[in-house]
């Protein structure tokens, strides 16, 4: 049955006008009741629809916006951070790149510090450009630097500052929506200031953790969240770089030919960094097309490196380094790479799987 049968079975279902009948949706109304054959196809749709729509930002945009910010909007209590959230189109004026994750392009000024809090919400900084700014997560200060993935799982301190004279800004990514729907949020002040203005090169959780293969035997039990502090660039670049390597020597390393792949992972577990946020880094040779696939839940790129295009639901959106774009529930997509194409990817298939909503459809498969 088509989408379209289903509707025209809604339709006919339907009884004829009286006024007995009216008297009845009077008293549903009354009582605060909705009858399900007046709904159906809203509530059980024959695939997902989301009433989040395929979108682009361009970072030429968003940067000098952010840029402009800083300029004339402080930082500190109150608005706590300067972040400018993505709000997806088709979602009301709500601050939501999707119904169940946020973005934003956080700025920090020379010599500024965003204070402490901490909040049930779990959240990452990706860094496409730019140097200077310590994330400190729970007392730990981390280095954020280009290429980086930096994370703060949900209920720790964390605060920022900028130990240069030149500004920086960064991607967010945050559960927010999906908390806010689900009513699960709590918000904490921390200290006006960051509790450490130390600038190590590398955390405490990366000195700890951050050795392959090897697991502290002081630290044997899991953790829901990832204890990584900072996923560093120059081990994500090599990793690529080595896949695609393996796929040239004729070796099964790549998840499509020309196109390498990464997924960040919590080394407690095996499983995702975070309870809510899945983070995956994608590099793709130059001439390189993906299938066309649709996944249940929702994913948002943005380019690191190079340039090429999405088509998103049949439309081709050209992109550069810094752009980002939002792919809602079940709407077909493919990348297309014009150079060496690298791009940092984020979902919510963490709770699709858990959920056992997840499903994907992939051309030609």
């Amino acid at each position: 049955m088509t989408a379209t049968d289903h509707e025209t079975v809604v339709h006919a279902m339907q009884p004829e006008d009286s006024a007995d009948l009216r008297a009845l949706y009077q008293g549903f109304k009354d009582n605060h009741l909705n009858p399900l054959w007046t709904q159906t196809g809203d509530l059980m749709p024959m695939h997902p629809k989301s009433k989040a729509v395929p979108h682009r930002w361009k970072w030429s945009t968003l940067l000098p916006l952010a840029q402009e910010s800083g300029r004339l909007v402080p930082v500190g209590r109150g608005g706590e951070r300067r972040a400018i959230g993505l709000a997806n189109p088709g979602l009301g004026g709500n601050t939501y790149i999707c119904p169940t994750l946020w973005a934003a392009i956080q700025y920090l000024g020379p010599r500024e510090t965003a204070p402490e809090h901490r909040h049930s919400q779990n959240a990452f900084r990706f860094v496409v450009e730019g140097e200077g700014v310590w994330t400190v997560v729970n007392g730990d200060p981390v280095r954020m630097s280009r290429g980086d993935l930096l994370l703060t799982p949900g209920w720790c301190f964390h605060g920022h500052h900028n130990d240069t004279d030149q500004p920086m800004a960064w991607l967010d990514g945050l559960d927010i929506p999906f908390s806010q729907q689900m009513d699960v949020g709590f918000f904490e002040f921390g200290s006006d200031r960051v509790t450490d203005y130390a600038t190590p090169n590398f955390s405490r959780g990366e000195r700890l953790w951050c050795h392959p293969g090897l697991r502290p035997l002081s630290q044997l039990q899991d953790t829901i969240a990832s204890p990584i502090g900072a996923y560093r660039w120059e081990f994500t670049d090599r990793a690529l770089t080595e896949q695609l390597l393996l796929e040239d020597e004729g070796q099964p390393a790549t998840v499509g030919q020309g196109h390498a792949a990464v997924r960040y992972v919590n080394p407690t577990t095996g499983g995702d960094v975070m309870s809510t946020i899945r983070c995956e880094f994608h590099r793709l040779r130059a001439g390189t097309e993906t299938p066309m696939r649709r996944e249940v839940g929702s994913s948002v790129f943005q380019v690191f490196e190079g340039e090429g295009s999405v088509v998103l639901n049949g439309e081709t959106l050209r992109l550069e380094k810094g752009d980002l774009f939002v792919i809602p529930s079940w709407i077909p997509w493919s990348l297309q790479a014009e150079t060496q194409f690298d791009l940092f990817r984020f979902s919510d298939a963490p709770i699709m799987e858990r959920l056992n909503f997840m499903r994907t459809k992939v051309d030609g498969q």
